[in-house]
């Protein structure tokens, strides 16, 4: 049995009548009687009682319209989820990002991203920019916010914004001036870096900057996150220089102060796989670069 034929059995079982069931599938009679009385056959059984004026199920008739009926709808289901899955309107999308992305644009793109495809199921994954390319790699994720881009032959990367580093410090140091913080004035401030491994990270790329501005970072200390690294500020076990976006959140026993001179720029930047064309990955870079242009 086949679907062509399953088909053509619940018309007529439906309508209880050759002729009208051949009228619905649009076909002839004749060669639909033919596939019922050959359906009767594979399956070993009489599934109509045909009189001289009107038709009748057998009990194996009304048993394979009831399976029949209930097949054709998880069918029909099945080709919808897949049609939905197509279009990216549902499934599910893995997202790696870096921590300091959450006080940019990162949560106005899961909101709008939510808003137009409630039906796809978002698992937000925070890592380190060494983590996301492992697992970009290994595809544990689909999309990762890095800072600066993912460096490999089989990613695409699409840059979202660029914005200048800035200093959090505690409370309790004070700056004179109202240009900002200039690190050479500071005698060997203990510098709060992150992440300590794995590396090169955002930790190399402000000692680079440093070193070039002649900044003094002999005292180091090492933690493995941007939150942690904020926690050690507001204790004050140090300063620590911080994307722009993260000065917009408030946090008791620090501020957050301009770098004058200006100690350089970091950019966000949105990576995925060559090979992956999923729509709803494509989907989300495309709401990721229009959140992205609104925000600059």
């Amino acid at each position: 049995m086949n679907f062509k034929q399953l088909t053509y059995f619940i018309a007529v079982a439906e309508e209880l009548h050759f002729g009208r069931a051949a009228e619905r599938l649009d076909m002839a009679q004749p060669p639909l009687s033919r596939q019922i009385k050959q359906l009767e056959t594979d399956l070993d059984a009489t599934l109509f009682n045909r009189g001289r004026s009107q038709i009748s199920l057998t009990q194996a008739g009304e048993r394979l319209l009831e399976r029949g009926k209930s097949i054709l709808a998880q069918l029909d289901d099945t080709c919808l989820e897949v049609r939905r899955l197509g279009q990216g309107a549902e499934g599910r999308l893995r997202v790696g990002f870096v921590g300091s992305a959450t006080f940019g644009i990162l949560p106005n793109i899961i909101k709008s991203f939510r808003a137009n495809y409630p039906e796809v199921n978002l698992s937000l994954l925070p890592m380190n920019n060494a983590q996301l390319h492992r697992a970009l790699i290994s595809r544990e994720i689909d999309v990762a916010f890095s800072r600066p881009e993912l460096h490999d032959s089989e990613f695409i990367t699409k840059h979202l914004l660029e914005e200048p580093l800035i200093a959090a410090v505690p409370d309790t140091l004070e700056v004179n001036g109202p240009g900002g913080l200039d690190l050479r004035t500071l005698k060997a401030p203990s510098l709060i870096l992150y992440p300590e491994f794995p590396r090169p990270s955002f930790a190399d790329v402000v000692l680079s900057y440093c070193k070039t501005m002649g900044v003094d970072t002999s005292r180091r200390v090492w933690t493995m996150d941007l939150q942690t690294a904020l926690s050690l500020v507001s204790i004050g076990e140090g300063i620590c220089v911080v994307p722009a976006s993260v000065g917009t959140a408030t946090r008791n026993g620090m501020r957050f102060h301009k770098i004058n001179p200006p100690l350089g720029v970091t950019s966000l930047s949105v990576n995925y796989r060559l090979d992956e064309q999923g729509r709803h990955i494509n989907n989300f870079i495309r709401i990721a670069q229009s959140v992205a242009r609104k925000t600059i």
